[in-house]
């Protein structure tokens, strides 16, 4: 066991956040901690850090343990690129080849006795720096750095130029080089994209320590979790498994309950029946039978009615008419800014009740697509042309179209003057605003509490057309399940841009992966982009001609799309995917081949560390040292590639 929390309680302002919270966490195990905005996970995990004291209870860590705390956003300085932030993790094997390195040159000049001694130094410091992966910790910073998203010329950027999430990135980053044995995560994938968060889940998975992690992406928690801790109105609950386990042992148990519930108020309204029966009839005897019943009565233990969640938002959109079936058609868009070109030549068209995903690495130009659509951003070439009676709601992450000097109340009834104050209290009660919170400027509101305000908005425009740029950010779980079935009901059309899977899964007819500055459409959620995507790729890079219009048309109406999906590709296709799969072949036998030679070569160069005529040469041993580390790094890369390549060919 890495940490045991016993009966862990807090309050602020007198509201009870923890209450006799207790779990434990094993070696190796990697924990999901759950709960509605404000239930305490933050809470938890900064008393587990030791950033804040507990009112009551105690955090048993393993003798000798290393913790690592990751908060949600790093506000931290330094004039470092990301490569040298990260590099310095590694700074005691960095110094350890450093002194083998001055001792190889001691060891050239000296003899006898002290020669003696530099070589027992000498072997006792190769040891250490073997085992602290010398030879490779190179290797890992860089695949932390691709991993992170910061790969090429970008991580040379100095850290105080980075943005806030970029530098929670580059946190993350150093934190997991640096291998504590308890990693505490806050909300870890909240600036990382597809690629990114994929790359993440691959890596905590085979991490050697335990990973307690707080996280409302679903698809995250379901590929690492194995255990998950619910806050719910300050109660703690373990459940093992991942996430869809908990949710589906949460609805059961809520069921049961709901029933235990019921019974229990029917037996307490009979029983209290009873007794206004018994002292009804005004005789000593049915009085002590009222009485003994009233005693029983008062020993039950009441069962608390199960409730929703009330700091959940609810709403429904409603367009207020039909658009025309051809909603959007985009033709040649393309972008650049300065030297870096986004995209081009990217066409697609969307359907009247089409719900399309646009997906892709941060940095393609996802929101910038969105913002060309709805003509905040100008397009270089190319055009997008709207339908009969479309009208666009347009949902921004960053909230520029919120007025930082006004109020909620006024941003709502602003826009939105027909509605009195009664009704504009209504819409900002189902969103959280209630009381003297409506008075809030929207300059001192957080990123989620600026989203809510904007799903209001986009609540009360009734658009039939609704762009929407990474509307599940800063939403709780419950929050996030209800948009779900807002969009899910919702009879307009949808194009939305987001890196949460689970929502994409559960709400998109399509997916649009833009990548390689080019647009590719799949006719299913995220669930069958997974499954079709290396396919698609290979077609695109291969020798078929590219397709200028990824569009809905391709994919065929929305009922009829998951019927097609299982279609065989056309001869063409096939062709492509045969050509691409030989030159995989290839090149997966040449680095075979290549790492076996290596192998080869540093088993040769340990054989000539172990003669005994070179134990007393340093030079001879300098020489072995740096030839055996050029193999070492060279072997690191071929491994990385034959892991890359056997990903596609072996599987």
């Amino acid at each position: 066991m890495i940490l045991a929390c016993n009966h862990i309680e807090k309050s602020f302002a007198g509201e009870n956040i923890l209450g006799d919270a207790t779990f434990h966490i094993n070696e190796r195990e990697r924990a999901a901690v759950v709960g509605i905005n404000g239930a305490g996970k933050t809470t938890l995990l900064r008393i587990i850090a030791g950033e804040l004291d507990a009112d009551r209870g105690d955090v048993v860590r393993a003798k000798d343990s290393t913790i690592g705390y990751l908060p949600q956003l790093q506000g931290y300085h330094s004039g470092n690129t990301i490569y040298e932030e990260l590099l310095a993790v590694k700074s005691d094997v960095i110094e350890l080849g450093e002194k083998i390195h001055g001792i190889e040159q001691e060891m050239s000049e000296a003899e006898g006795e002290k020669l003696k001694k530099l070589l027992e130094h000498y072997h006792r410091l190769q040891t250490a720096f073997e085992s602290g992966e010398g030879y490779t910790y190179k290797s890992k910073v860089l695949g932390v750095i691709n991993g992170l998203g910061f790969g090429g010329d970008a991580m040379h950027q100095v850290i105080d130029t980075l943005s806030g999430g970029q530098k929670t990135r580059v946190a993350l980053g150093k934190l997991l080089l640096a291998e504590p044995d308890l990693l505490l995560l806050d909300e870890p994938t909240n600036h990382l994209d597809l690629e990114s968060i994929r790359w993440l889940e691959s890596y905590l998975t085979s991490y050697k320590g335990s990973v307690l992690v707080v996280s409302h992406d679903r698809f995250f928690l379901d590929r690492i979790a194995d255990k998950v801790i619910e806050i719910d109105r300050g109660k703690v609950t373990s459940f093992p498994g991942n996430y869809s386990n908990y949710a589906e042992k949460k609805a059961v148990l809520r069921e049961n309950l709901i029933h235990q519930y019921y019974n229990q108020q029917q037996e307490i309204r009979h029983q209290e029946a009873v007794i206004e029966k018994l002292k009804s009839f005004n005789r000593e005897k049915s009085i002590r039978r009222a009485e003994s019943r009233e005693k029983m009565l008062d020993k039950i233990e009441r069962i608390e009615k199960p409730v929703e969640y009330e700091k959940s938002i609810s709403f429904t959109l409603t367009p207020a008419r039909t658009s025309g079936n051809d909603v959007l058609k985009v033709e040649g868009f393309a972008k650049s800014f300065g030297d870096r070109e986004l995209f081009r030549d990217i066409s697609f068209d969307i359907k009247r009740g089409e719900k399309v995903a646009i997906i892709g690495q941060n940095g393609t130009g996802k929101t910038t697509l969105l913002k060309m659509i709805c003509g905040m951003e100008s397009a270089d070439a190319g055009s997008s042309l709207t339908g009969a009676n479309v009208e666009i709601g347009y949902y921004d992450q960053e909230h520029q179209i919120l007025h930082e000097e006004k109020t909620i109340f006024e941003e709502i009834q602003d826009d939105y003057p027909d509605l009195n104050n009664t009704q504009i209290r209504n819409v900002l009660a189902a969103f959280l605003f209630t009381g003297d919170d409506v008075f809030k400027p929207v300059h001192l509101l957080s990123g989620g509490e600026k989203g809510r305000v904007s799903l209001a908005k986009l609540m009360l425009s009734k658009a039939n057309f609704l762009l929407l740029d990474e509307p599940t950010n800063h939403l709780d779980i419950t929050s996030k399940e209800i948009l779900e079935t807002a969009l899910n009901n919702y009879t307009g059309t949808v194009l939305y841009v987001s890196h949460d899977r689970y929502f994409i899964d559960k709400t998109a007819t399509r997916v649009l992966d833009l990548t390689g500055k080019k647009l590719l459409s799949y006719g299913g959620g995220y669930s069958y982009y997974l499954e079709k995507k290396d396919t698609m790729e290979q077609i695109h890079m291969g020798d078929v001609p590219e397709r200028k219009t990824p569009s809905h048309a391709a994919d065929g109406p929305p009922a009829a799309r998951k019927d097609e999906a299982g279609s065989k590709l056309d001869w063409k296709e096939q062709k492509a995917l045969a050509a691409g799969r030989r030159k995989l072949e290839n090149r997966y036998k040449k680095v075979e081949q290549k790492i076996e030679q290596l192998e080869k070569e540093i088993a040769s160069l340990d054989e000539e560390f172990s003669l005994p005529e070179n134990a007393t040469d340093a030079h001879k041993l300098s020489e072995l040292s740096a030839a055996r580390e050029e193999k070492e790094s060279a072997l690191t890369d071929a491994m990385e590639e034959w892991e890359e390549l056997a990903e596609h060919y072996l599987s």
